[in-house]
């Protein structure tokens, strides 16, 4: 596997993340994206927003920030056998209110295409929780249940389903 880490980039860093990221993947590979930090829907539409987030008006979201939606078919472009997305980008909508379109909470409802996984941290339109850690509840029993060995990907989410269920009683389902 090839592995590209970035950690909290601005608006340039995570549209040439994503980028980078797409030429990396390989006709009949494996594809593996994982964003954790936040993500908000507008328009039924989700969107990943940089650390440097700031939008003076609603049409700025799309434009400076990346749509989960771009992600995936950048990977479905690339026709591998499989594909993960793994998004722990549930989060309340700070901009509710202030943009016509910017309502509700969490990220929209998305049909992943054929041979794509799509993880999401909560439920469609559900708010995730942070956790008490360095990373929100979903990403800590994500990489716990990652440490099991020889566990298939269905086990994996399976079991971060269930442990985020039990640890938020049923607050936060993913």
């Amino acid at each position: 596997f090839t592995v590209l880490v970035r950690e909290n980039v601005g608006e340039r860093g995570l549209k040439e993340a994503v980028d980078i990221f797409s030429k990396h993947l390989k006709k009949g590979g494996i594809g593996l994206f994982f964003f954790a930090g936040h993500g908000i829907q507008l328009k039924d539409q989700n969107f990943l927003l940089p650390v440097d987030v700031g939008f003076d008006n609603e049409t700025d979201i799309a434009f400076k920030s990346i749509s989960a939606e771009y992600v995936l078919s950048r990977m479905a472009e690339a026709g591998n056998r499989i594909n993960v997305v793994i998004l722990d980008a549930c989060r309340n909508n700070p901009f509710e209110g202030r943009f016509r379109n910017a309502r509700g909470s969490g990220l929209a409802q998305v049909d992943a295409p054929k041979g794509t996984l799509l993880a999401y941290a909560t439920a469609p339109g559900k708010v995730a929780s942070d956790g008490d850690g360095a990373n929100g509840l979903y990403t800590a029993e994500l990489l716990k249940a990652m440490e099991i060995p020889g566990a298939k990907v269905e086990e994996v989410f399976k079991a971060v389903r269930v442990n985020v269920i039990k640890a938020t009683a049923g607050e936060q389902i993913p």
